[in-house]
């Protein structure tokens, strides 16, 4: 293999499938060129299960090409079928258009903007899909697909071998983008389309569309889907998705996602969410006696690339004041809640429900019941308790605990 995109891309476990590795090889070793990750605009953030293609486009960037992040405000209307069980909720344009603003602002902390060659160019597919004319669209791509072969795909074979229902709507979405791929080749000179491995079959159709189309030479790689070593799906939590958006999911908490990372899973988010080099990597595992120090470092790197260094560090001090010195950090989740509430009194199983604490009072009760629930550090055991103001310590907040790793300050307004 010679080239270090390329090489670096097998190194980390990044490289899954390629429709032509040779070819594409020879031309990255060649040239510089432009590739892109697609991304669906249906909800305000990128979460956690997006990070692994994000990491590829630092990766571009890393060894001088350009990446280019395609926002979907035209295939987030129809809705991807890939890996879903369902037909997707509809979304209005206006609400895509306020979750491709959102989205746009994580990029400007994730990829680097100041280096004119790797710059990285955004896009949005309703720009084309949405001046489409059926009829023409029908006889000018439409033609190129099969319904023999559409219907080999997995996205769409799963859904009938389950008798789950697939709109029309849906089976239409692999043809949409194939031709985002078309396009981008045309605009952008794009030779390089790269996503998740359940993205296999939509990249060989937009591969094969430019080649018949424009009789150019194109090329898809995957990455493998992360599983993890529990067997839960990567990035969600108790709390729900793991957001890329500070607003959403505090980086102290983002760092605690990171922390609790399982023992075997390690090595791997490691080489996957880190830039440490893969053989300092290796070592560190060979040589680390305590797994929790990798884990802590782990915790360190993700957040810093996401948040910046200095998120990473207070996330890490207000771990260590909260879990060994059993103070409370400065960094720990706040949570407001209005004075008169608390005047007037608040049962503790409202207040753990009503802020999204816990999802349910009953779990809330369960929770208080196996002794789970601690207030100021003082384990609870009355499920009954009204939290009123003169509970809140002179510093007018009120700790709350759950567990050993779940800790909120209530503060009010």
């Amino acid at each position: 293999m010679k080239s270090s995109f390329l090489l670096e891309m097998k190194t980390r476990g990044f490289l899954n499938q390629c429709t032509d590795l040779e070819g594409l090889d020879n031309i990255l070793n060649a040239k510089s060129i432009s590739a892109y990750i697609g991304f669906d605009c249906t909800a305000q953030s990128l979460h956690v299960g997006s990070l692994l293609q994000i990491m590829i486009l630092r990766l571009l960037q890393k060894h001088g090409h350009r990446p280019i992040v395609l926002l979907g405000g035209g295939t987030t209307l129809i809705g991807d079928p890939s890996g879903k069980d369902a037909t997707r909720k509809i979304l209005k344009q206006s609400e895509i258009k306020k979750n491709i603003n959102q989205i746009k602002n994580i990029f400007k902390s994730l990829l680097d903007f100041k280096d004119k060659k790797t710059k990285p160019i955004f896009v949005d597919n309703y720009k084309w899909l949405g001046k489409l004319q059926y009829i023409d669209f029908l006889r000018d791509i439409g033609k190129h697909f099969t319904i023999n072969k559409m219907l080999s795909f997995d996205s769409v074979k799963l859904r009938l071998e389950r008798e789950n229902s697939l709109s029309y709507m849906e089976f239409n979405y692999m043809i949409l983008q194939a031709y985002d791929f078309l396009q981008l080749y045309k605009k952008n000179n794009c030779v390089l389309q790269l996503g998740g491995s359940d993205q296999w079959g939509n990249i060989i159709n937009g591969v094969e569309l430019v080649r018949r189309i424009l009789k150019k030479d194109a090329y898809g790689c995957t990455t493998p889907l992360i599983t993890l070593s529990s067997g839960a799906k990567m990035g969600k939590t108790e709390k729900g998705a793991v957001w890329l958006n500070k607003k959403l999911f505090s980086p102290y908490d983002y760092w605690q996602f990171w922390r609790n990372t399982e023992d075997s899973d390690v090595q791997k988010f490691l080489k996957f969410f880190t830039e440490i080099k893969t053989s300092r990597i290796d070592d560190l595992i060979k040589n680390e006696k305590n797994i929790n120090n990798l884990k802590i470092l782990l915790a360190n790197q993700c957040t810093k690339i996401l948040h910046g260094e200095k998120s990473a560090k207070d996330s890490e001090l207000t771990a260590k004041d909260t879990f060994e010195n059993r103070s409370v950090g400065k960094n720990l989740p706040e949570i407001k809640i209005k004075k008169v509430e608390i005047e007037e009194g608040m049962s503790v199983l409202n207040l753990l429900a009503s802020q999204n604490i816990v999802s349910s009072k009953s779990e809330a009760r369960r929770i208080i019941q196996n002794k789970g629930l601690k207030i100021n550090d003082k384990t609870l055991e009355d499920s009954t308790k009204i939290i009123y103001l003169n509970d809140f310590n002179d510093l007018d907040y009120l700790k709350i605990s759950i567990g050993k790793k779940k800790h909120y300050l209530i503060k009010y307004k």
